[in-house]
């Protein structure tokens, strides 16, 4: 009887290492560490990645930005605009095994809306209110017609949690986060890794080949390509434009790329500058600063000339760019004389709130310089991530480098940072006739229209200069020819079903 257990111990002791040596891992390297995993809460673009492999939404875009099913199966928008109804996909699991249906998606999308401090509630402020038609199917009816919802649904407002694991949480959710995606959550260490399981449940679970994912954040862009290049990780995001030469040269690496929907900007500190610096008081300052900076320039010296210079929240090639207003080219004399006029004595000191990572401090240093040229003193102030975005919404700063990773829709590039009042209107800009601008192209869905009203805001930003757009980066993901079937989106997202590790 012993050596029948201690056979069986043994059987099962092999039958453990096989598993475990068959299992695979994929290692994916971040360069930030994500802020909180919850949908409703999350504000980040690393976090946008994270959440790709464990928290599905009712819908997704496609490599040519068109809106697909993912959670939902259709959707039909009422005649006057002011409903939209959602069939749900059938079959389909949360997490902790709690089925998803019309009241599971009832939930999700009224807990973005009202949830103490949720980030979604601008994207989903046109709900007025949710219906369960039938099991599978759910109207949102509208306060007033809203074209930019769809889209809205293809992000984080579209992903839906476990209503049964969100009551039970409260804000403590996003430390252990129940959704419907192809993973699902084991841990989290802080600044160390997130790690996934397959979810053995998940509805599309024929197309997921990897059995683990963990994230890991590395700052250094430098130490993230050595990683990759020596085998510790098996994908990485943001690399350097600089290092393209360096990846495309070695065999066992392989490059995937797309201009982002988003862009890089300056935020600039308008409505809640603690010292009232000239920058925040009068908007010919602003001008000058923005007339001193040589876009193309940044572009050349600082990323070999890969990303795209642009001057609005979306980049020059976007069918909502707007082509009555190109990019001005530096004039250093014109931004001395604007500083005149404007009553200025210089040097203009500036504090500059500027993430870490070369990518960002790297740029600002060379917008430093030729600011300086023009009669500013831009005092960099390198924070961690994180501590920066907190201190941008206390409004610590007076110029503040900001990526933003963009949206299908322009209203998601725009309404949240430029309309009064909005969460992440961090320089907090008041202009009624862009708040004007913003809502009406909101209310119609003739893309004619909606482009004339974007115009309008163009030119009012332009004008009082709230956000300078500086360039809009080109992805730039590498991994390791043993991943098979990576395609990467304009969104910059990093999507793990369909993939397999050699």
């Amino acid at each position: 009887m012993k050596m029948f257990r201690l056979a069986a111990t043994a059987t099962a002791f092999l039958l453990s290492v096989v598993t475990a040596q068959a299992q695979t891992t994929l290692r994916i390297g971040l360069a930030e560490d994500p802020d909180i995993l919850d949908p409703s809460m999350a504000r980040t673009y690393v976090g946008r990645i994270v959440f790709s492999a464990f928290c599905d939404k009712l819908f997704d875009i496609d490599e040519k930005l068109n809106i697909v099913p993912q959670l939902a199966l259709s959707s039909e928008t009422a005649d006057d605009g002011k409903a939209l109804v959602i069939k749900l996909r059938p079959g389909v699991k949360f997490h902790d095994g709690e089925p998803f249906d019309a009241e599971a998606a009832k939930f999700s999308l009224e807990r973005h809306l009202t949830f103490p401090g949720s980030f979604r509630k601008p994207e989903l402020a046109s709900v007025d209110h949710i219906d369960v038609v039938d099991p599978l199917t759910i109207k949102l009816v509208l306060k007033s017609p809203f074209s930019p919802l769809l889209a809205q649904l293809t992000d984080r407002a579209g992903m839906m949690v476990s209503p049964k694991a969100a009551k039970e949480a409260g804000d403590k959710f996003g430390l252990r986060p129940v959704c419907a995606g192809p993973y699902k959550f084991v841990e989290r260490v802080q600044q160390d890794r997130i790690v996934f399981e397959k979810f053995a449940d998940y509805w599309n679970k024929n197309n997921v080949f990897i059995d683990r994912i963990v994230f890991q954040p590395i700052v250094d862009a430098t130490v993230r390509l050595a990683n990759l290049k020596s085998g510790g990780l098996d994908l990485i995001e943001r690399v350097l434009a600089t290092d393209l030469k360096e990846v495309r040269a070695d065999s066992r690496l392989k490059v995937a790329t797309a201009i982002e929907l988003g862009y890089q900007g300056v935020t600039l500190n308008i409505g809640k500058d603690k010292a009232k610096g000239p920058l925040s008081q009068s908007a010919k300052v602003r001008q000058a600063l923005d007339l001193a900076i040589d876009r193309e320039a940044i572009n050349q010296v600082v990323f070999n000339g890969e990303f795209q210079v642009g001057n609005q929240w979306v980049n020059p090639d976007h069918p909502y760019y707007q082509k009555s207003l190109p990019v001005r080219p530096r004039n250093v004399e014109k931004a001395k004389a604007l500083l005149k006029e404007a009553g200025v004595t210089p040097p203009v000191s500036v504090d500059f709130l500027v993430p870490k990572g070369a990518e960002t401090e790297t740029p600002a240093q060379v917008i430093q310089s030729m600011a300086a040229e023009a009669g500013f003193d831009m005092k960099i102030r390198l924070t961690e991530f994180a501590t920066g975005l907190k201190q941008a919404e206390a409004g610590d700063y007076q110029a503040y480098m900001l990526a933003w990773s963009g949206r299908v829709d322009p209203d998601g590039n725009t309404y949240v940072f430029l309309h009064s009042g909005a969460p992440q209107n961090y320089g907090a800009w008041n202009n009624a006739q862009a708040d004007k601008a913003l809502e009406d192209a909101r209310a119609v869905t003739d893309p004619a229209k909606r482009k004339a009203s974007y115009e309008a805001l163009a030119k009012l930003v332009q004008e009082e200069e709230p956000l300078l757009y500086i360039y809009h980066r080109r992805i730039i993901i590498a991994h390791t020819t043993k991943l098979e079937g990576y395609r990467q989106m304009p969104d910059g997202l990093v999507r793990v079903v369909g993939l397999k590790l050699k």
